[in-house]
């Protein structure tokens, strides 16, 4: 069974935000972080070498894989940022259409800068969907 790559680690977030060259990108990476914080109290931590991750849970599947992973978390791509909305989008419907320009994939959400999205609502958006990964993925 393959080993997963992106894993939890001690690389600096600071370090590596402050590697983002876009200056705009940089400036918004800082105060995604910042929301990203307060909505979930957990501190921020790399995950893999370009993402941003807070807090964790602890998943086990059918087929006996297990593993923990972030429970919310973003990084800087090179077309935008990508926000990890690991609770999916089911539910958030009437979020997503307060929320501003945004593109969203199975768990990601794409920006191509903060000023385009309400912050009020994507900090209620990031903190429901960590209440809804802690509710169904209790950490032992």
């Amino acid at each position: 069974m393959a080993e997963l790559k992106t894993k939890r680690n001690d690389a600096s977030v600071e370090e590596f935000l402050n590697r983002v060259k876009d200056e705009r990108k940089h400036a918004d990476c800082f105060e995604i972080l910042r929301l990203m914080e307060e909505a979930t109290g957990a501190p921020a931590e790399m995950w893999g070498a370009s993402i941003v991750g807070f807090g964790k849970y602890h998943y086990k599947y059918a087929s006996g894989r297990e593993g923990d992973w972030m429970l919310t978390g973003f990084s800087p791509r090179a077309q935008n940022i990508t926000l990890y909305i690991l609770a999916g989008f089911d539910g958030y419907g009437d979020l997503l259409k307060q929320l501003g320009k945004h593109s969203t994939g199975k768990s990601c959400l794409y920006i191509k800068k903060l000023a385009d999205v309400d912050t009020k609502v994507l900090k209620k958006l990031v903190k429901q969907s960590v209440a809804h990964m802690k509710k169904t993925n209790p950490t032992p």
